[in-house]
Parts: structure tokens; sequence; C-alpha cells
């Protein structure tokens, strides 16, 4: 399933907890010639495949009991850090997408590029550095609910380097995403991706109320043995 593709409603059963959700809630797995269990979060890989819920404490569950065996219907190994190696390959995609976004000429880049699209129009979403200084996200904040009585959804998992890399230059402090088709596709990427870290630190959520809830501190709602 290429990136385009990600929003589309198909359902899959979750592995673990049996509910069914739709695609963008899960991760899919693919099963190795050799028996190993291995992430497969843009839905490509060929063979049978087996679905759980974007959520750690899901996936650890999963390899506690041994379940991909079951899943696979035959002999499966998952490695005890899968849950980090799905972390790490949904902070992949999600960097892949700014680029796309990028490349789309969806994404404002600067201060300067963000704060005149908020002036514009209502602001899509915000991607803020987890080390930039606090004082410009403030500003931005403040300037979408003044102006639209709306502050913008924030992610913020990512350092200015790592979102420089991803959209070409030495260090991305502020982005703000300009197409909703796209900024969909970031919502759904980083929704999976808040399954297995925060999206923004802690800090931000209690000085904004805008930052999207980290669904992997939500272990009480992942089945029980």
């Amino acid at each position: 399933m290429g990136l385009a593709a990600a929003s589309k409603a198909r359902e899959r059963r979750c592995l673990v907890s049996g509910e069914v959700a739709e695609e963008s809630a899960l991760v899919r797995f693919a099963l190795a010639p050799d028996g190993l269990v291995v992430p497969d979060v843009g839905a490509k890989l060929p063979g049978r495949g087996v679905w759980v819920s974007a959520l750690r404490a899901s996936l650890d569950q999963a390899v506690k009991r041994n379940a991909f065996s079951r899943g696979f219907k035959t002999a499966a190994r998952a490695p005890a850090d899968l849950s980090d190696q799905v972390e790490a390959a949904l902070s992949r995609r999600c960097l892949e997408i700014l680029g796309l976004g990028k490349r789309a000429g969806a994404l404002a880049l600067g201060f300067d590029q963000v704060e005149a699209a908020i002036r514009q129009a209502p602001p899509l979403g915000l991607v803020e550095a987890a080390d930039g200084a606090a004082d410009g996200r403030e500003k931005l904040v403040r300037l979408g609910f003044g102006l639209w009585s709306q502050a913008p959804p924030i992610v913020g998992c990512f350092s200015a380097a790592e979102l420089g890399m991803a959209l070409g230059r030495d260090r991305v402090v502020h982005a703000g995403w300009l197409q909703e088709r796209m900024a969909r596709l970031w919502a759904v990427e980083t929704n999976r991706l808040s399954g297995f870290r925060d999206l923004a630190p802690e800090s931000w959520r209690l000085a904004h109320g805008v930052i999207p809830g980290n669904r992997g501190d939500a272990a009480e709602r992942a089945p029980r043995e």
C-alpha cells in the first residue's frame, strides 16, 4: 500500500484483541523466509500478513504470547525489540511524508511562511521541532487561536535536524500544512506513531491544550492475559 492509499478505509482484525478496525489504526507484519516477523508499515511486502493495533502495549503482548505463530499458522520468531522497530519505521514514514509535502508545495517552512499561512486560512496543523524555542511556537498557536478561534494540532516529536534532513535543509523549526489531503495523510501516520511515542512533550500539551493525545500510554485499553 503506497502513501497515497494510506487513508483508504479498509478494515483488518487485530491479532491481539480480535477487534476489527481500519488499516490506518493497525500495523501489518510479514514473515521472512527464515521465520522472522518483520514490520511492514507500508503494507507492501508479499505473502500472508497479520495485523496488530498500532499500540506498543498490544504489540508487546503479541510478542510475549507468541501470537504471531498463531496468526501465521506456522512457527514465527518475533524479536524482543519489535515495538522499537515499528516506532523507527513509522518515524521514517512520517518524515517521508514531510518530504512529499514539500515537493508538492503543501508545506509552509519557517516562521514567516507559517505565520503568513495562518493569517490567510485556519491552520491545518503545525510541525514544530522538539528542540525549538518556545516563543515562536507559542506565537503561532496564539495567532491561530486569535484569528480563527482555532488552535492548530501540533506534532513535535522530531528534532530540528531530523526535520531539516527530511525537508532538504540544515534545520527546520516551524512547518505548517497548506493542503488538506496531505495534512490528513500526515494525521493518519502520526496517529499510528502516537501509539509508540509521545507526539510532543507533556509540557506543550499543558501549555497549549492542542497536542494530539499519546495513544502509547493507553496500556489499560489493551487486552490483558
